[in-house]
């Protein structure tokens, strides 16, 4: 007998098997780390930004998704009254108040009717 014909004729070995375990194991722990770096950051910044919408009061000073500055004039249950200018206010949703700037701003920017 040759060494090719006894080579065809050895059995193959068997692939080496994985734990179930370990591959569960694999996945849950890809599944902890994506919920500490994609969805826990995302809750604590939705919860911060209702709790923001939640104590604006009028007078405050905003800025709104769409990057407009103004001063809040009046506020209903779903919309505030925003004073962008002299003689000139809009209402928009809530939920478009992307933050709450600190007293004084627009006055820095020349915004909402102030005089610089």
């Amino acid at each position: 007998m040759s060494f090719f014909s006894l080579a065809h004729a050895q059995a193959a070995g068997a692939p080496p098997g994985s734990d179930p375990m370990i591959s569960f194991a694999f996945m849950a722990g890809i599944f902890v780390l994506f919920y500490f770096i994609a969805i826990r950051p995302q809750r604590k910044r939705q919860k911060e930004h209702e709790h923001m919408l939640g104590a604006l009061q009028v007078k405050d000073e905003v800025a709104t998704s769409s990057g407009i500055l103004g001063r809040i004039t009046a506020i209903e249950e779903g919309f505030v009254v925003v004073k962008i200018a002299e003689n000139v206010e809009i209402k928009v949703q809530k939920w478009a108040v992307q933050s709450l700037l600190p007293k004084g701003t627009l006055k820095g920017v020349g915004a909402a009717g102030e005089k610089k």
